[in-house]
């Protein structure tokens, strides 16, 4: 399932999932072709919800805790069955701890400190967060240093209406968060929305 995210994945953020819901969203995004999904850890029981999905749909799904500030975050993720380990901000002993129990290791970085630093202690790919508070033109500039290969994910501010330009200006993927998903959407409004999203990035792909 990892190489989901080789090609301009689209990560739906699931934060303020409760458990009871979880199973179905996440099918509901599945029909509509989301494949890689993340509960933040300070959605309520967070791990349960990660532990049900996982228990579950293991095999149609890439899934992802995030929000993850602390080693044992890391731990306690792994043993829910999280297979990503999102974070907001880069922290060397997060990484690391990623990296030793072999998950994917996604810090989020803001300035090229932060983005050679996240590389340095072992990244798999890097996670622009705010998106868009630093905009579509920081995205090249941080690659105009870092190791050729790193990918870049935009979270923060994407949409339907700028999904496009956000790949156009070099982003390898997106997060989407309370765009695609609010604990009070109906299941219906959610497929309409990852709906349109693949479909956007379905016809990116074969123009590409």
């Amino acid at each position: 399932m990892l190489e989901c995210l080789d090609e301009f994945p689209l990560i739906a953020i699931l934060r303020g999932l409760i458990p009871e819901q979880a199973l179905d969203v996440s099918q509901v995004l599945i029909e509509a072709g989301i494949q890689i999904m993340e509960v933040p850890l300070n959605s309520p029981n967070a791990l349960i919800s990660i532990e049900r999905l996982a228990s579950k749909l293991s095999s149609d799904c890439l899934l992802g805790a995030g929000t993850v500030l602390k080693p044992e975050h890391v731990l306690a993720s792994e043993q829910a069955g999280a297979k990503l380990i999102i974070s907001p901000n880069t922290d060397a002993a997060v990484i690391q701890q990623t990296v030793t129990c072999n998950l994917c290791s996604i810090p989020g970085v803001a300035t090229a400190t932060e983005a050679l630093k996240a590389v340095a202690e072992g990244a798999n790919h890097l996670k622009l967060f705010p998106a868009d508070t630093y905009g579509y033109k920081h995205i090249n500039a941080l690659k105009a240093i870092l190791p050729v290969g790193t990918r870049i994910i935009a979270v923060g501010g994407v949409t339907a209406s700028n999904l496009l330009t956000w790949k156009h200006a070099g982003s390898d993927g997106v997060g989407l968060g309370s765009y695609l998903f609010k604990p009070d959407m109906n299941l219906d409004a959610i497929y309409n929305l990852a709906k349109e999203l693949v479909l956007i990035r379905e016809k990116a792909l074969e123009n590409a």
